[in-house]
């Protein structure tokens, strides 16, 4: 026998052992029956209104945070909920301090040397006074009497010492004028200087925050995603958090948006707290956002948010806090009677959704009308009837024993 004989007939059965191996066309029966299509996920907890909690003071000056209650701590109105210091605003405050008693010095050294140079001014008026007196009494004086020189001297004296004290008036007219304008100009730096040691002395006073209302702490996230801590820097006026109202709590779900298309307002919610489905609650969603959005930077899958109120009386019964998480599905469609399909047996064709119908010995495209669709499978409305087969997967190539899931049959 030729050598390579054995080798082509094994060659031969390994060649029809794999043609046997074709797996069949993966297909589903329809059949109408009770049907719930949901999506499940998670929400947290929160208030539909919530009283803002600022950091106190103005002008976005530097706070460091000394002291604060942990999120969630239930609070009453009044009740101290953080504490403040200001180690830049103190020095501003002693700062203007030294302002305000620097400028009191000054005005009273102003005004001693506005009455000295107005004293001194009095003086010199006082004595021109004195000898225009007597000059004058000589002017008018016999000259049968006096030498006539003597009287001519005495008129140019009385003349000189006129003009004099008009100047001398001028002079402290001049000076009181200008006196006033200098010390209304410490008087204004005063004003201002007092302000400013107001507005921090203020700043200085509200170095404590407290509740405006009663309620739960709930800490608000700064851009980088950081809660507020003790020793971290915080402006006033920053945002610091918020009180939810107690009285509306709703839920905040959110649900990849792929998983999310067939959800609409309106749909049940089953609610339930981590770990707890015994403590299941139905609710209604009441409101859906109008576009999907990434919760991170880090994240690239989009996700819809919807919410959903929470029933006061669950609230109570349950103990429930803003900020708790729950477990939430929601119910897309829940019907007595309906067909479905599963999604990977849908096709599209120019706007137009059709399934692979057998007929036969093959396979036919029907166009189908869709209702509900849900994360796998969805709701068919027209198109189909009881006992269809529908194609889900064309034959294929089945595995055989001891072929990796990269690998390929024989």
């Amino acid at each position: 026998m030729n050598p390579r004989t054995p080798v082509l007939i094994l060659a031969v059965l390994a060649f029809a052992g794999c043609k046997d191996a074709h797996a069949p066309a993966s297909t589903e029966t329809v059949q109408p029956h009770a049907l719930m299509l949901s999506v499940s996920g998670s929400g947290q907890l929160r208030a539909a209104k919530a009283t803002a909690l600022t950091v106190p003071g103005s002008d976005w000056d530097n706070r460091q945070l000394d002291w604060m209650l942990p999120e969630g701590s239930r609070v009453k109105k009044g009740e101290l909920i953080a504490r403040f210091s200001s180690p830049e605003g103190r020095q501003a405050l002693d700062k203007a301090a030294v302002d305000l008693e620097r400028n009191a010095l000054q005005r009273l050294a102003k005004e001693d040397e506005l009455a000295s140079a107005r004293g001194r001014v009095d003086v010199d008026l006082s004595d021109v006074a004195t000898q225009l007196g007597i000059a004058q009494r000589y002017a008018h004086a016999d000259l049968s009497t006096l030498a006539r020189n003597e009287v001519l001297d005495a008129v140019q004296d009385a003349q000189y010492l006129g003009e004099r004290q008009g100047t001398l008036r001028w002079q402290r007219d001049q000076s009181g004028q200008r006196g006033a304008a200098e010390l209304g100009v410490l008087d204004a730096q005063r004003a201002t200087f007092d302000m400013t040691a107001k507005a921090r002395q203020r700043d200085m006073d509200a170095l404590e925050l407290r509740a405006p209302t009663d309620g739960v702490v709930l800490l608000e996230s700064n851009w980088s995603g950081t809660k507020p801590m003790i020793g971290s820097s915080l402006y006033a006026g920053a945002p610091y958090g918020s009180l939810p109202d107690m009285a509306e709590l709703e839920v905040e779900i959110t649900l990849p948006q792929q998983q999310a298309q067939g959800v609409r307002a309106g749909n049940a919610v089953e609610l339930f707290p981590v770990g707890h489905p015994e403590l299941r609650f139905t609710t209604k969603l009441s409101w859906i956002a109008s576009a999907a959005k990434s919760l991170s930077r880090q994240n690239p899958v989009k996700y819809l948010a919807m919410r959903a109120p929470v029933p006061d009386a669950k609230v109570k019964q349950l103990d429930l806090v803003p900020g708790q998480q729950l477990q939430a599905r929601v119910i897309l469609l829940q019907a007595d009677r309906a067909i479905d399909v599963p999604n990977i047996a849908l096709n599209e064709d120019k706007g137009s959704s059709y399934v692979e119908v057998r007929d036969g010995g093959q396979f036919a495209r029907r166009t189908i009308k869709l209702g509900v669709r849900g994360p796998s499978r969805t709701q068919v409305l027209d198109g189909l009837k009881p006992g269809d087969e529908i194609l889900l997967a064309d034959a294929g190539i089945a595995p055989t024993t001891g072929t990796s899931k990269a690998g390929g049959a024989p």
